[in-house]
Order: C-alpha cells, then sequence, then structure tokens
C-alpha cells in the first residue's frame, strides 16, 4: 500500500514538473514574441521618419540623388525583410545608407540650421536608441529561451514539445558598424 502511494507521488512530481517545465517555455517564447513586437514598433517608427529627412535634405542638396536613392533602396528592403537575421542585414544597409545621408548633409550649414531637420535628427537619435534597448530586451529573451531548450532536464520537454531555439537580433558579423547611427553635427 505505501509503494503505491510511493508510485503515486513520483508520478504526481514528475506530471507537475512537465507541466511548469511546459509553461515555462511558453512563458519565455510569449516574453520573445513581444520582444520582437517592440522591435518591429520602433523600426516602423524610423521607417517613418526616414521620407521626411529625405525630403528635408533633398530641399538643401536635390543634386545628391545617388544619396537619396541609397535611402529609399535600402529603407525598402528593411521593410520587406523577413527572418530575424535577414532584418538585422537589412537594417545594417539602411544604418549605412542613413550615414551617407547625414554625411552629405554636412555640406550644407543651412541644412544643419534649418529647426525641421534638426527635429528630425533628434527623433531619430531618439528612435536609434530605441531600437537598441529593444535590441537588448529581445536578445536577453532568446538567450534565455535558448538556454531552457539546451539545458537538461529542460531539453527533454523542449523536444516532446518541439519548442525551437531562436536567432539572435544582431548586427551583421564582420561590420564595422556596431553602434546605433551617429547623428551629430
Amino acid at each position: 500500500m505505501t509503494l503505491g502511494y510511493i508510485v503515486i507521488g513520483i508520478i504526481v512530481l514528475i506530471v507537475l514538473w512537465v507541466v511548469v517545465s511546459y509553461n515555462r517555455f511558453v512563458r519565455l517564447i510569449n516574453r520573445t514574441k513581444e520582444a520582437w513586437a517592440d522591435i518591429e514598433v520602433q523600426l516602423k517608427r524610423r521607417y517613418d521618419l526616414i521620407p521626411n529627412l529625405v525630403e528635408t535634405v533633398k530641399g538643401y542638396a536635390s543634386h545628391e540623388k545617388e544619396a537619396f536613392e541609397n535611402v529609399t533602396k535600402a529603407r525598402s528592403q528593411a521593410m520587406q525583410a523577413g527572418g530575424v537575421a535577414e532584418k538585422g542585414q537589412a537594417e545594417n544597409m539602411l544604418s549605412g545608407a542613413l550615414k551617407s545621408l547625414f554625411a552629405v548633409s554636412e555640406a550644407y550649414p543651412d541644412l544643419k540650421a534649418n529647426q525641421n531637420f534638426l527635429q528630425l535628427q533628434n527623433e531619430l537619435t531618439d528612435t536609434e536608441n530605441k531600437i537598441q534597448a529593444a535590441r537588448r530586451f529581445y536578445n536577453t529573451n532568446v538567450r534565455d529561451l535558448n538556454i531552457g531548450i539546451e539545458s537538461f532536464p529542460a531539453n527533454v520537454i523542449a523536444n516532446i514539445f518541439k519548442f525551437t531555439k531562436r536567432e539572435f537580433f544582431e548586427l551583421e558579423e564582420g561590420s564595422e558598424e556596431r553602434e546605433p547611427v551617429q547623428v551629430k553635427f
């Protein structure tokens, strides 16, 4: 009779462990999705600022057609990027294009004094900072999820319920650009 209680107790503990482990993975996946949504919100804000910035710079430097086309093309590619790695690569290209646009603006003192340009510059700087914060939040949640999936004995539950690792949202390997776009004048 006591052996029966011991077996039932062990089964109950195993079931509880499975439930707790499963719920932990669900929580980690939902946090990761929430963090990715935060990144997308900030990237959309960035995408919305760029046309205004380009138009403002165009008013002063209309002959810099190549820089405008590069920014527009990079923005379009970034908006259409699918996965995390593809989005990271597209964002790297967009950051580079924006840097070239700001380099063009250096040659135009009237542009640098324009209130609209200064406001857009400040908003873009703020957005870049928010993207970095959202990226850190996302990568922290991905790290926690991936550790859980790889760690024993939780990896048993992860394999049974087919929880998969997620990709980090990082800058391209080998990229010299390891910081947000600097828009100081």
